[in-house]
C-alpha cells in the first residue's frame, strides 16, 4: 500500500499521483504541464496499459490534460469524477487534441522548408475520443466501493464546477488507511459555485498550495471594481481585453457583467457589448447554463429559481469561427472581449492582444493566476514589449489585476480546510505549488498547526501501511538550452541542409560542359578548405 508522487511537486502544473494497493495501480489526476517547466518528472513506475482507473478531481487541463496520452500510451480503464466534471472534461480533451493536432500541422509545414523531420503531436482526436468513453460519472457524497478492498467518495470542493476532493479507504492485511486529495481547494464565497465542503477524518491526506504564501484579502467588490474599469476604458475610447480561463473564470465574469447590466451601471455606453471568443468557452457556458440546481450556490440557485440566467444578457455575443473572431478587431465601438487561453499562452486572446496591447486607451485585465514562464506573467510584472506571431509589440495599454477573483483558497482558506479534521493525520503531502511557496506551506503547517508534513518531489513514494518513506527524491531541474546553443544549432542544420542541396546539384551535372563541372569543382573546394581551417 503506497503512494508516488509523479506531477504537481513543487511545481503548480501537471497533477498526477499513483497508488498501489489491494492488487491495484489508481491515478489520481493526469494532468499537462503548463508553463514553465522547473523539475523533471518522474515517469510513471507502471506500463499504462497497468493503470486500473484514474480518479478525477475536476476539468482544468493541468489535471486532466494527459488522460488522452495515457489512452494513446495502453490504458484501458475507467476514468472516474462527478457528472460535471466528466461533461466539462469532454469538450476540454477534444479541445486539447485539437491544439495538439494543430501546433503539429504548424510544426511540420516548418520543418517541410526546413528539411527537419516531421512532429507527431502528444495526441489526437482520436485518442481524446476513446479517453472520453471511459468518463464514468459518480455523485457527490455517495461512498462507493470502486475494487475489493478500495472504497471512494467525491466531496464538492467550490473550485470549478464538479470540481471534488476524493477520499480513498484502502484495506490491506485487516487494516484500513484512508488517503484524501483535497483536489484544487476552491475560494470562499465564489459565484455561482457553493464553498468547499469539509471532510472530517483522514491517515493521510494531500493538500494543494496554490497560494499556500499568500491571502487574497478582504473580497472586494467586484462589480464596482469591474464598472470602475471598463467606464474608464469606454470614456477614453478603448477595449477591455479579459484573458480568462474558458471554463470556470468565463462564465463567473459573465455572472458579474450581467448584474452590471442589469442595473445599469454603465453611463453613456448603453447596450455595450461583449464578446466571449472562445468556442471552448462557450460550449463550458452551455454546461453550466444546464447544470443541476444541486450544483449551485445559494444566491445562483435563487436566481434560477426566479426565472433568470445568471450567466447570460443583452448584448453579450458569442464568437465562434475564425472569422467571427477576427471580425471583433474591425468593431470600432468600445467593447469587453473575453478570450482564452487564461495565461495568454495560445488561443485567440494573443490575436486580441496583438491588436489592443500597442493602444493606450486599452485596458488588459488579468483575472486569474499567471504562472510563471508565461506571456500573461511577464505583461504582469511589467513587460514594456512582448513579440506576437514574430512581430515586436509595444505594451502602451494599462495592465491590471483583479485581486481575489481566483479559483483557489489562500492560505487562510487551506488552513480552514485542513482545521476541518478532527484529530491529525499521520501525514500531510504538501504538492501543487511553486517550489519556495510549497516548502513555505509545508514548514507553516509543521511549525504553526503541529502538521507532520511532507513536500515531496517527483519520484518520492511513501509506504501507507508502514508510514515510512520508502524513496526521497530531489528535484531535478530541468536543464534548458542556452537560446545562443539553440540559435547555434538551428544555424547549424540550415548550413547540413545547404550542403545535402549542395549535393543533389552536383549530381544533376553529369554531361555538363567540362568547362562548368571544372568551375563547380574549384568553387566547392575552395569552401572546402575554408571549413577545414
Amino acid at each position: 500500500m503506497k503512494v508516488t508522487f509523479i506531477g504537481a511537486t513543487h511545481e503548480v502544473t501537471g497533477s498526477c499521483t499513483l497508488i498501489e494497493a489491494c492488487g491495484k495501480n489508481i491515478l489520481v489526476d493526469c494532468g499537462m504541464e503548463q508553463g514553465k517547466d522547473l523539475f523533471e518528472n518522474q515517469r510513471l513506475p507502471v506500463n499504462p496499459s497497468a493503470i486500473d482507473c484514474v480518479l478525477l478531481t475536476h476539468a482544468h487541463i493541468d489535471h486532466s490534460g494527459n488522460l488522452p496520452l495515457l489512452y494513446k500510451n495502453g490504458f484501458t480503464g475507467n476514468v472516474y469524477a462527478t457528472r460535471e466534471t466528466c461533461n466539462l472534461a469532454r469538450i476540454m480533451l477534444l479541445d486539447s487534441a485539437h491544439i495538439q493536432q494543430f501546433e503539429a500541422e504548424w510544426r511540420n509545414r516548418k520543418a517541410q522548408r526546413s528539411g527537419e523531420p516531421p512532429y507527431e503531436p502528444i495526441y489526437d482526436m482520436e485518442d481524446a475520443q476513446g479517453l472520453i468513453e471511459k468518463l464514468v460519472e459518480c455523485h457527490y457524497g455517495k461512498r462507493f466501493s470502486l475494487y475489493e478492498g478500495i472504497e471512494i467518495r467525491f466531496t464538492d470542493i467550490g473550485h470549478l464546477l464538479g470540481s471534488a476532493s476524493i477520499e480513498i479507504w484502502l484495506t490491506e492485511q485487516q487494516t484500513t488507511k484512508k488517503i484524501v486529495f483535497s483536489g484544487d481547494v476552491g475560494n470562499l464565497h465564489q459565484p455561482i459555485l457553493k464553498d468547499p465542503q469539509p471532510t472530517q477524518q483522514a491517515d493521510y491526506v494531500v493538500i494543494e498550495s496554490t497560494y499556500g504564501d499568500k491571502t487574497h484579502g478582504p473580497r472586494p467588490d467586484y462589480i464596482q471594481t469591474l464598472t470602475e474599469y471598463i467606464q474608464q476604458t469606454f470614456d477614453n475610447g478603448g477595449n477591455v481585453v479579459i484573458p480568462a480561463f474558458a471554463v470556470g473564470r468565463t462564465q463567473e465574469l459573465l455572472y458579474f457583467l450581467r448584474q452590471i447590466k442589469a442595473e445599469h451601471k454603465i453611463k453613456g455606453h448603453d447596450g455595450f457589448k461583449v464578446y466571449v471568443d472562445s468556442p471552448l468557452a462557450n460550449e463550458a457556458t452551455k454546461i453550466f447554463m444546464n447544470c443541476g440546481i444541486e450544483y449551485l450556490d445559494e444566491e445562483a440557485s435563487k436566481l434560477v429559481q426566479a426565472g433568470i440566467n445568471p450567466i447570460t444578457f443583452d448584448g453579450l455575443i458569442t464568437s465562434e469561427s475564425s472569422d467571427d473572431s477576427k471580425a471583433i478587431n474591425f468593431d470600432p465601438d468600445p467593447k469587453v472581449i473575453i478570450s482564452a487561453s487564461g495565461m495568454c499562452e495560445a488561443g485567440r486572446i494573443r490575436h486580441h492582444l496583438k491588436h489592443n496591447l500597442w493602444r493606450p486607451e486599452c485596458l488588459i485585465l488579468f483575472v486569474g493566476y499567471q504562472a510563471v514562464g508565461t506571456l500573461g506573467r511577464s505583461l504582469f510584472e511589467g513587460a514594456k514589449k512582448v513579440k506576437l506571431f514574430g512581430e515586436t509589440i509595444h505594451v502602451n495599454a494599462r495592465i491590471e489585476y483583479l485581486p481575489g477573483i481566483s479559483g483557489h483558497a489562500d492560505k487562510d482558506g487551506l488552513t480552514a480546510w485542513i482545521k476541518n479534521f478532527k484529530e491529525k493525520p499521520q501525514k500531510v503531502f504538501v504538492n501543487h505549488g511553486d517550489d519556495e511557496v510549497c516548502e513555505s506551506f509545508a514548514a507553516y503547517l509543521k511549525e504553526s498547526l503541529g502538521f507532520d508534513t511532507l513536500a515531496p518531489y517527483s519520484g518520492t513514494c511513501y509506504d501507507l501501511l508502514e508510514d515510512v518513506p520508502t524513496q526521497l527524491t530531489q528535484g531535478i531541474p530541468v536543464v534548458k538550452e542556452k537560446p545562443e546553443s539553440s540559435r547555434n544549432q538551428q544555424l547549424y542544420q540550415t548550413l547540413v541542409s545547404a550542403a545535402e542541396k549542395l549535393l543533389a546539384a552536383a549530381k544533376k551535372c553529369e554531361g555538363y560542359p567540362n568547362k562548368e563541372i571544372a568551375g563547380y569543382t574549384s568553387q566547392i573546394e575552395e569552401l572546402c578548405r575554408k571549413i577545414q581551417r
